[in-house]
């Protein structure tokens, strides 16, 4: 077997692969144990009949497609592997069998994606801009605010009318023309009024209205309404209040953060402190995000490469498949999902290609600042690394063993090898708080 590389755009590369007659004919030998398996010929128990007799009744060329798929995954992978070739995507095979004749010697010719070359660029000393990470008295009483909200109860209005913001519990009853209509009749029906959620008008109508009082309620139905049986119709609500509730907010005292139950927090002081030492962690937990993400992000601008269009597909799929499981997992099915988000499945894997290309750029890069930097994983990380997945399945009795089996060594360095290049970048990176 030779072979002849030649580079092609889009880090594409292509080579022929002769095939000598007698790797062919190992072919034929291989297809016979195959076929021969699921054939009867008369005089011969299946599988038993003896080759020469098998190719009189049915010819050698019924085993060529079986000897040719052999021939080509054993002579490719020797020639990706003797020539160092890193595959990225099934190939290509340009091969016309009827060009095959036993005895013969014969070539066909490859188109393979491969790993890109990579011409680095900076990816030390990055500039970061980072905003202060300091928390103001206007986000502090906002988050004040906003777990007092949080802490809110529903409470039945005794005497009173509906005012926006209120609860409405109520029977309604629509038609149009004086007949009802599907959808447009409810009992104890629960609506926020204001929300927005009814045609427009109707809650607007239902202010000032009182339990057990009942009203006809005059409604249009816009005239792009989903339902065109009812677009610009005019509609009549029959509607009977049986319960209005109000959302009371608790004020800020010592008493509701005791009620908190928060360990060593009993005043609003205390409170504030609290408060502001969480939202501080977690500003700075952002800033840590954002440096990591910008260094990458700069390492693989600055960097020179052109990725194979079967890397972004490969990824744009995984992507899709990942999504697909996870709406399923929420007892949705997909395919009704992606209607509801006005898509269909070539829509979503377009939005999704675009990730898929940022996702497989900046993996490459990182991969080969790994290299250039000699990063290794140590036996102790990947050992480490192992327990901590042993130690995560252990409630589903998976043994160390599966694990190992589950997700190779090669993935659990890569893996730690990105990690360590990843802070390698955050650690060299030159960051400045932007002043406030």
């Amino acid at each position: 077997m030779s072979l002849k590389i030649e580079k092609l755009e889009g880090s594409r590369v292509k080579f022929d692969v002769s095939v000598s007659s007698k790797k062919f004919e190992e072919g034929l030998d291989h297809a016979f144990k195959i076929e021969n398996e699921k054939v009867e010929i008369k005089g011969f128990r299946k599988g038993k009949a003896p080759r020469k007799v098998f190719e009189n009744k049915y010819g050698v060329e019924s085993l060529y497609n079986e000897a040719i798929q052999y021939v080509l995954q054993d002579t490719y992978y020797h020639a990706v592997v003797d020539k160092n070739i890193d595959v990225v995507a099934q190939p290509k095979i340009d091969l016309d069998p009827n060009i095959i004749t036993r005895g013969e010697d014969f070539t066909y010719g490859v188109v393979v994606a491969v790993k890109p070359e990579i011409k680095l660029g900076e990816y030390k000393n990055l500039e970061v801009s980072l905003p202060k990470a300091v928390v103001t008295d206007e986000e502090l009483e906002n988050e004040i605010n906003k777990n007092l909200n949080q802490n809110a109860e529903m409470v039945v209005k005794e005497n009173g009318s509906i005012e926006k913001g209120n609860t409405a519990v109520f029977d309604f009853s629509g038609s149009v023309d004086g007949e009802k209509f599907d959808g447009g009749t409810a009992e104890n029906y629960e609506l926020e009024i204001g929300s927005g959620q009814f045609i427009p008008g109707f809650e607007d109508q239902m202010i000032g209205l009182k339990t057990d009082e009942e009203k006809d309620i005059l409604v249009t139905f816009p005239k792009d309404y989903q339902q065109t049986s009812l677009a610009g119709k005019d509609a009549v609500f029959a509607v009977k209040i049986h319960e209005v509730k109000e959302r009371i907010v608790p004020s800020f005292s010592d008493e509701f953060v005791k009620d908190l139950d928060i360990e060593n927090v009993e005043t609003m002081d205390a409170y504030k402190e609290h408060l502001k030492s969480e939202l501080l962690k977690e500003k700075e937990s952002n800033n840590q995000n954002l440096i990591r993400q910008t260094v990458i992000e700069k390492a693989t601008e600055n960097a020179e490469f052109a990725i194979p269009e079967e890397m972004i597909d490969d990824e744009t799929n995984r992507m899709f498949k990942q999504q697909e499981q996870q709406i399923k997992q929420y007892g949705l099915d997909f395919e009704t999902y992606l209607q509801y988000m006005g898509k269909n499945a070539d829509d979503f894997k377009q939005e999704l290609s675009k990730q898929a290309e940022i996702n497989v750029s900046q993996q490459l890069i990182l991969s080969e600042i790994g290299v250039v930097e000699g990063l290794k994983a140590t036996e102790a990380e990947i050992n480490e690394k192992y327990e901590g997945l042993h130690k995560q399945y252990e409630s589903q009795n998976v043994t160390m063993e599966q694990i190992k089996q589950a997700i190779p060594l090669s993935a659990v360095e890569s893996e730690i090898v990105f990690a360590k290049t990843i802070d390698l970048l955050v650690e060299t990176a030159n960051v400045k708080e932007e002043e406030k």
